[in-house]
């Protein structure tokens, strides 16, 4: 039987949160009124008066997607880790992670707008859902190589006690996922506001629609170049990257602290002011925890009364459909492709592979300058923490506003895109490796740390013994991702515009983006976004898929 205890009387904490909640509910109903509201097109206005309301706007849709993000990250990654699903699942996350965020525009913007016709609904939802893939892919890695990497005794000790699936999910694995999960939401986010143009400026072949937003503020003001209104646009993104930071991140980083897998307490715990002001309520904190204890409850209840699972159908059963699925899908890209003719196919590869070498070098210089730091950061959570909103906002700032000053640079001193693009793409997607980075490093326990002391471990052989070896899961994270996102990356990188200036780069990224504004969906740009999967795809089977059973192997706590 459940016994809830009844909240004890209101304090002055708990009329300061319940002011903050209903500020922000206010703001949420705001966003999304306008969002459900009929559809007028109106050119973007620069004038700074409407900055607040851009901004609202983007806030919302960057919060909505990063919700369905979490939703889909619990949902999804546990399936890939405990089923036999696990190959299809893994490489269709493989896959879904190579296409680029124009190719879902494409896909889905005219879909989405003819389901709610004559209503912004739609294409709020494409925006929604462009974010979303810049961010679920991460975090879905992230929650993914933290069940495979669960300690051994852990599951012993589950199994011991006989824990049920929920039990094990809630009680063991989500926490012990949870910190990780954490900095890759934070850099999930980051890679949301670095797509944000891209999202809220829709152009897709003959869709050309531009949502009230920072991402529209900005392609209009590069569009325009006025250099006065990308500095303003800066600033409000800057705005409401920190709002993010003080409301939801560092709370979250704070709170999962306590979940922290190690033998004895390490060093002082994170703070923040908007969980200790949680802490300090007396009614507020009563409800949430009798709310909790009773949704608890009820899900272990039924679990306990739902009939006896029947017995499991045969591997084939399941991966029939999934095959017949994929060849009918092929034989359609087939029909489609087969009017291009090889020798656009072999122009195609032959792009892809000049993007290929910017990737694996961007990857190869990020990973030699930012896993050292990733890793010192990790070790002094004080400074982390002082420096977390700045690592949010550099990995958050769209390099895209670099892109004019960089081409009148290469103008004036005759430099080629086709190396300095592959800068632009580092700038990106550095960050990716970065937080993972700091995550691995926070994530180690304090007992190994003390034992590296005690036997005197220093220089390179305490990153050789403990620290490489310790952070290696979290970092593989880090490079799948960035390797995504940087293919991502390359579609922007490898084209620079600042008015009526466009500089272009011999690669796939250019030429997807030159198709997309085109032709929307005709068969080059899906051959485009077919080589770039396939890429990928190659690259994550042959490569990391490798590493990641190494990791789970041989270095798992």
């Amino acid at each position: 039987m459940l016994v809830v205890r009844l909240p004890e009387r209101p304090n002055r904490y708990d009329l300061l949160a319940l002011v903050i909640t209903l500020v922000l509910l206010a703001l949420f109903l705001e966003a999304s009124r306008e969002a459900a509201s009929p559809f007028q097109p109106s050119p973007i206005s620069l004038e700074p008066r409407y900055l607040p309301e851009y901004t609202l706007r983007t806030a919302f849709r960057m919060g909505v997607a990063f919700l369905f993000s979490t939703l889909f990250t619990l949902v999804y990654a546990p399936l890939a880790a405990k089923t036999r699903l696990e190959p299809f699942l893994i490489s269709l996350l493989d896959i879904l992670q190579s296409v680029p965020i124009l190719g879902f525009l494409a896909a889905t913007a005219g879909t989405l707008a003819s389901l709610f016709p004559g209503r912004a609904l739609g294409y709020e939802l494409a925006a929604v859902f462009a974010v979303f893939t810049s961010q679920a892919w991460n975090m879905a890695f992230s929650f993914y190589q933290s069940l495979k990497t669960l300690p051994r005794e852990l599951n012993e000790v589950a199994a011991l006690f006989r824990l049920s699936p929920w039990q094990r999910f809630l009680r063991l694995e989500l926490p012990f996922a949870l910190p990780g999960l954490v900095w890759n939401g934070m850099m999930s986010m980051s890679g949301g506001w670095f797509f944000v143009v891209a999202s809220e400026a829709i152009a897709v072949g003959k869709t050309q629609v531009e949502l009230p937003g920072i991402g529209s503020y900005l392609a209009t003001a590069i569009a325009q170049g006025n250099s006065r209104a990308v500095l303003l646009a800066a600033l409000s993104m800057l705005v409401a990257i920190l709002a993010y930071d003080q409301l939801l991140f560092r709370p979250l980083v704070a709170w999962s602290q306590r979940f922290k897998y190690e033998e004895r307490a390490g060093t002082e715990p994170a703070r923040s002011w908007v969980l200790d002001l949680l802490r300090r309520t007396h009614t507020l904190r009563g409800i949430a925890e009798a709310a909790f204890s009773w949704a608890l409850e009820a899900l272990f209840q039924l679990e306990r009364k739902r009939p006896r699972r029947p017995t499991a159908l045969p591997l084939w059963a399941l991966t029939l459909p999934l095959l017949l699925l994929g060849g009918m899908g092929a034989l359609a890209l087939w029909h489609l492709l087969q009017p291009l003719g090889w020798q656009e196919l072999a122009k195609v590869l032959l792009l892809g592979f000049f993007t290929f070498l910017r990737v694996m070098g961007v990857l190869l210089l990020a990973a030699t300058l930012w896993v050292p730091a990733g890793i010192l950061l990790g070790l002094r959570p004080r400074v982390a923490q002082r420096v977390e909103a700045i690592l949010q906002l550099l990995a958050a700032f769209p390099v895209n506003l670099l892109y004019p000053l960089l081409a009148l640079f290469l103008l004036r001193y005759h430099l080629s895109l086709e190396v300095f693009s592959a800068f632009l793409m580092a700038l990106g997607n550095q960050w990716y490796i970065l937080f993972n980075a700091v995550a691995g490093s926070m994530a180690l326990p304090e007992d190994l740390k003390e034992a590296a002391r005690s036997f005197g471990l220093r220089g390179l052989t305490l990153w050789r013994r403990l620290l490489l070896p310790g952070t290696f899961p979290h970092i593989l994270t880090g490079l799948i991702t960035a390797s995504g996102g940087t293919w991502n990356a390359a579609i922007v990188a490898e084209v620079v515009q600042w008015g009526s200036l466009t500089l272009q780069a011999t690669g796939l990224g250019s030429y997807i983006a030159y198709w997309t504004l085109e032709e929307g969906q005709g068969p080059h740009l899906l051959l485009g976004i077919a080589v770039m999967s396939l890429y990928v795809l190659v690259l994550n089977r042959l490569v990391w898929r490798r590493l990641y059973r190494l990791a789970e192997e041989r270095f798992r706590f």
